[in-house]
């Protein structure tokens, strides 16, 4: 060996030592990613150095960290020759000179403007698998050596199993804060009906738990099947206005039950808007599906300001969350809708109460069941009862008309016929006897069968006793007109005879029959008088007698007798 060689391999050594110590006394992918990046120049004379990696979902690498080169020259779409990524992905490193020249793709003008002339490019692997890609550039033309490609790749070898190590420590610590963090959005989203504040919970604690920049959550609208922004955390009211984005690629893929990993979100073309993604300072997006129990609902998208390739751990949590919000949401939406319901109906109910207490009769409304289902004010204060007592209670311990006499009762022909009914009857009360009329009505439903019974009764005691009255005066009008008649018929022969005893009268010599002869006369005045008076009869009046016994007083226009 010669003194140069064991300089050199003493440096690499040095070196590989270095890079081992400083990627061992992390934790987070990210920091390993940007530290190897930082100091593999300096260490391996380089000018700049990148590492990628294998994204799963778009089977195409990704930005994962970068120094000493241009956004722009980052931003171009192919990474390197056919020949090149061919080696990479079977494993083999490779390395070249004069690459602004032997170019032979469509990003030749990046490499050139960037400067670049030579580039090693290295396969990180981990488990047999590869996982990224590692590469050193410089901007002089520069031939690698055997040595330094075969360090170069046991130094990509330690970075894969670093950021391995890093992913597997960080997916651990988030397994047990992502279950502790479950139970707590769990029982937020839970513990209320309210959908603003389910949509809240979310979005407010899913960035924090998630180490993410922000999260907003889209629902489907059933009218229209399209998206709606419904909440939004941690991002501009600008970037939120950018437009619609349900004809995203990503959001087709969400909407059929596929999460969405995209790790450059600036360039990826899975999603639009890019010139707001960058605006905005978003580098990554997780998007999830929000799903009930039977179908999906909405998209859940996660933002993050730091490229990040999420785990296998991050994209389940998330999806679970999704999956626990997507059955509090529904729920709400299902409360919500039940409240509007029992809103319009209470309403209607306040409507027909309103009606049915400004009715001056006493009415109840009876199910299939016999039980009250509604009752009117004048019921309830007549009857001295509370509504609350009367609600739900079956007909006959409520209704003071209701027949117990073993037949069938009025309601009970209403329901089995389904038709109307119309009862008038005397009833017995406190005070005195009162007439009822009971008006029983079904309302029929589309199948033929009783839905209720609308029961109106009213008190028709005054015009019971009105008719009663007009009937009897009509049958003393009757008598009155015939006693009327009689009299007048009665008039003409006793006018006869009291002349012919008046003349008799003067004839008779005799005392005694003289007498008998003048109180003949007065008796047959009496009787002239009276038929006088009865025709002049034009009204009577009731008057008591003995007992229960009445008896009718005439009444007349005839002036008082003077004799």
């Amino acid at each position: 060996m010669s003194p140069d060689t064991h300089f050199i391999e003493n440096d690499y050594l040095k070196v590989f030592q270095e890079v081992t110590r400083l990627i061992s006394s992390v934790h987070d992918a990210q920091e390993v990613m940007d530290l190897v990046v930082r100091r593999l120049p300096a260490l391996l004379e380089v000018d700049a150095a990148t590492i990628r990696l294998f994204d799963r979902g778009t089977n195409s690498f990704v930005l994962g960290a970068a120094w000493g080169v241009s956004d722009e020259y980052l931003s171009r779409s192919t990474i390197d020759t056919d020949e090149v990524m061919s080696a990479l992905l079977s494993g083999r490193p490779t390395a070249r000179k004069n690459i602004d020249v032997s170019c032979d793709h469509d990003n030749c003008a990046f490499i050139s403007k960037e400067g670049v002339k030579s580039a090693m490019s290295l396969p990180i692997i981990y488990k047999d698998q590869i996982t990224g890609l590692l590469r050193l550039l410089t901007k002089d033309r520069r031939e690698f050596a055997q040595a330094e490609i075969n360090f170069a790749m046991s130094l990509a070898e330690q970075v894969g199993l670093a950021i391995a190590t890093c992913q597997m420590f960080q997916e651990l610590e988030n397994q047990v804060r992502f279950f502790s963090a479950q139970r707590e959005i769990s029982r937020l989203v839970n513990s209320t009906l309210n959908l603003e504040q389910i949509l809240e919970a979310i979005v407010e604690k899913l960035p924090g738990i998630m180490g993410v920049k922000g999260c907003t959550i889209r629902l489907l609208q059933p009218a229209t099947n399209r998206l709606e922004l419904v909440a939004a955390s941690g991002v501009s009211k600008k970037y939120l206005t950018r437009g619609s984005i349900n004809r995203e690629d990503s959001i087709f893929k969400v909407l059929k039950g596929e999460p969405v990993a995209i790790y450059d979100a600036a360039n990826d073309p899975r999603v639009n808007y890019h010139a707001e993604i960058r605006e905005e300072g978003i580098r990554s997006i997780l998007a999830v599906p929000i799903t009930n129990d039977q179908e999906i609902i909405g998209v859940l998208r996660l933002l993050s300001a730091h490229h990040r390739s999420f785990s296998a751990n991050d994209t389940h949590f998330a999806v679970t969350v999704a999956e626990e919000g997507g059955n509090a949401i529904e729920k709400a939406r299902l409360y919500r809708k039940i409240s509007l319901l029992f809103n319009q109906i209470e309403e209607h109910e306040r409507f027909l109460q309103t009606i049915l207490d400004a009715l001056w009769l006493e009415l109840l409304v009876i199910g299939p069941d016999q039980r009250i289902i509604m009752v009117n004010k004048h019921f309830l204060a007549r009857h001295g009862r509370r509504e609350e007592e009367v609600l739900g209670q079956r007909y006959p311990s409520v209704s003071p008309w209701h027949d117990a006499t073993g037949q069938h009762s009025p309601l009970e022909q209403v329901l089995r016929s389904c038709k109307p009914r119309t009862v008038v009857k005397q009833y017995q009360e406190a005070d005195r006897e009162r007439w009822f009329e009971r008006q029983l009505a079904p309302i029929i439903n589309g199948q033929g069968a009783v839905d209720f019974v609308i029961e109106a009764v009213h008190d028709i005691t005054d015009q019971v006793l009105l008719e009663q009255e007009h009937s009897q005066r009509m049958k003393l009008q009757g008598v009155i007109e015939m006693a009327g008649t009689a009299a007048h018929e009665l008039n003409t022969p006793l006018f006869a005879a009291l002349g012919t005893a008046q003349l008799l009268r003067d004839d008779v010599a005799d005392p005694e029959m003289s007498a008998e002869m003048d109180l003949v006369i007065n008796n047959m005045k009496k009787m002239a008088a009276l038929t006088r008076e009865m025709i002049k009869v034009t009204g009577f009046s009731s008057n008591a007698y003995v007992g229960s016994t009445r008896i009718a007083a005439l009444q007349s226009n005839a002036k008082p007798s003077t004799s």
